[in-house]
């Protein structure tokens, strides 16, 4: 494995960053994962504008233009020559010292990109439903730490997962201060009732995901009727069916939430449907390298 750290390559045992780099000492940085399909990196474009935008959010200059770093992304795929890999791209706001203070980080940021592949569920999970479970670690209030930023700060949707893990599953849903359903720790939230799909909008505790946005993109295509809005627990409880997006995770049926039965207790047409068009996509669309 090759690993790009500030422009140049290093062995996976040799790449290194400062103790004092202030992404370890206190998660001060932003990133993205990114996804590729057959040498064809999917919405790099849209994953390189949330990097940016999140990093305007937390006033962290990034030292490379946005088409500069969409060649140093394709050129860490080339330089390990992975088909289909799952691509890491971290921005730190660099070299400090131990206080908080961040213009005592010295020189640039530190910009580290890693390409993998990435199983983040089994493929049994995939066919099989996920069985999910509500956490009481709740999603960071806007106000405080505003989920749309993808920063390196990720304790919040640790604790969470914790919490899932203990209750023996694999993902949770985190609730905002208001007590709807927000988002899972790494994906977002979709049910459909009545041919109709329903998933939390944006200004409620959660990230604008881009495989969200393409799910979305996909059904107003295929006139499938979308709703952006609040939902509560029971309205996940009584949909026909659910299920998570992410870059990692892609579209991921869930079958069971909080103990209760979702629809049949299989994964549902909608989702498998969805999920197809998808796959489709990912086939056709791309940065190719």
């Amino acid at each position: 494995m090759k690993i790009y750290i500030n422009g140049k390559f290093y062995d996976k045992k040799d790449a290194k960053i400062s103790v004092f780099d202030h992404g370890l000492l206190y998660g001060d940085g932003v990133f993205e994962g990114i996804r590729s399909y057959n040498r064809l990196v999917f919405k790099l474009k849209e994953h390189i504008d949330r990097l940016f935008e999140s990093a305007h959010s937390i006033m962290l200059a990034i030292p490379l233009t946005k088409e500069q770093l969409i060649k140093a992304t394709l050129l860490t795929l080339k330089e390990n020559n992975l088909k289909d890999a799952y691509v890491r791209l971290v921005v730190t706001r660099g070299e400090g010292d131990l206080g908080l203070d961040p213009r005592k980080c010295k020189g640039c940021a530190t910009i580290v990109i890693i390409a993998d592949k990435v199983a983040l569920y089994p493929e049994k999970l995939y066919k099989e439903g996920l069985k999910i479970v509500t956490v009481p670690t709740i999603r960071n209030l806007p106000e405080a730490l505003n989920p749309q930023i993808k920063s390196l700060n990720y304790l919040n949707n640790i604790l969470a997962k914790i919490e899932a893990l203990n209750a023996g599953c694999d993902e949770a849903i985190m609730l905002d201060s208001l007590g709807y359903v927000a988002e899972c720790t790494g994906d977002n939230i979709f049910i459909a009732k009545q041919s109709h799909l329903y998933t939390p909008p944006q200004c409620m505790g959660t990230l604008r995901g881009i495989t969200r946005d393409t799910v979305l993109e996909i059904a107003r295509k295929n006139k499938i009727p979308v709703h952006e809005h609040v939902l509560t627990r029971h309205e996940v409880y009584i949909s026909d069916e659910c299920f998570l997006t992410g870059t990692a995770a892609e579209i991921i049926p869930v079958v069971e939430v909080d103990g209760r039965i979702i629809g049949s207790g299989k994964p549902g047409k909608f989702t498998l449907n969805l999920t197809k068009k998808f796959k489709e996509l990912t086939t056709r669309e791309g940065v190719k390298y």
